[in-house]
């Protein structure tokens, strides 16, 4: 049983220490469906690689896919008279219908479009884990200096060029869907309750209610991934509503 888990686990806790920082981020900038937009488009790029070449090719795919998302959203967002919800939206809204149009014509087209929109994350091995920690840690050197050393739309371009880079190696590790679980809900549930440390108190959140659903993934025979994005946005719908409760008092 350990040696399921614990890769998933630990998996889960690598994606969670970068997500954190990058969802409270998203959220303070208002602009929430940013990371699933990336992320459809970056699972778009890696179904054109599947279907038009057998697999080939996928990460440098997926993400040039995602790299041209981040470009035009970063535009977007600096534009006064654009919607960046609104354009952030549709770029959702293409890469989900092309990701269906492009499996509908393949033999495994739904077994593979599961795995792009929600891993089983119970079958990552520890050597995927290593090198997503040291990807991630170099993510997070180069988003340190980006912070202390730029600013204005050079900023922004660099924040979203290493977003996309972070959100095509966990689309690949665990889907669509569980990566924006991962970004919003915790950092979400944390920012409701806490004006400091948000990371720290996100990931160790995030970490234990991970814990919580891949237990019962394992004990009921259920989808992992899936079984991560409900009990996430579960728990950060209850928090928003007590929140609002304590608040109304």
């Amino acid at each position: 049983m350990s040696d399921i888990l614990v890769p998933a686990l630990t998996l889960s806790i690598v994606l969670l220490v970068i997500h954190s920082y990058f969802g409270i981020e998203i959220i303070k900038r208002g602009i929430i469906f940013t990371d699933l937009s990336i992320g459809q488009m970056a699972a778009a790029g890696a179904a054109v690689s599947l279907f038009f070449f057998e697999g080939q090719y996928r990460y440098l795919i997926s993400l040039s896919f995602a790299l041209i998302t981040a470009i035009l959203i970063a535009f977007a967002t600096k534009k006064e008279k654009v919607s960046a919800e609104g354009f952030i939206g549709l770029i959702y809204a293409l890469g989900i219908s092309l990701i269906f149009i492009i499996m509908s014509k393949s033999p495994h087209g739904l077994e593979e479009l599961n795995n792009l929109l929600a891993y089983d994350i119970l079958f990552v091995n520890m050597t995927e884990v290593y090198k997503t920690a040291i990807l991630y840690t170099v993510l997070g050197l180069f988003l340190f200096a980006i912070n202390r050393f730029t600013a204005g739309f050079i900023k922004e371009m660099l924040f979203f060029s290493i977003f996309s880079i972070t959100i095509t190696s966990s689309v690949s590790l665990a889907g669509v869907f569980v990566v924006f679980s991962l970004l919003i809900a915790p950092a979400f549930t944390v920012m409701q309750f806490f004006s400091k440390n948000l990371i720290i108190y996100a990931v160790i959140l995030g970490s234990l209610i991970n814990l919580l659903a891949v237990y019962v993934s394992y004990n009921f025979d259920l989808p992992t991934g899936y079984t991560i994005v409900f009990i996430q946005t579960f728990s950060a719908i209850l928090s928003s509503i007590i929140s609002f409760l304590r608040r109304s008092q």
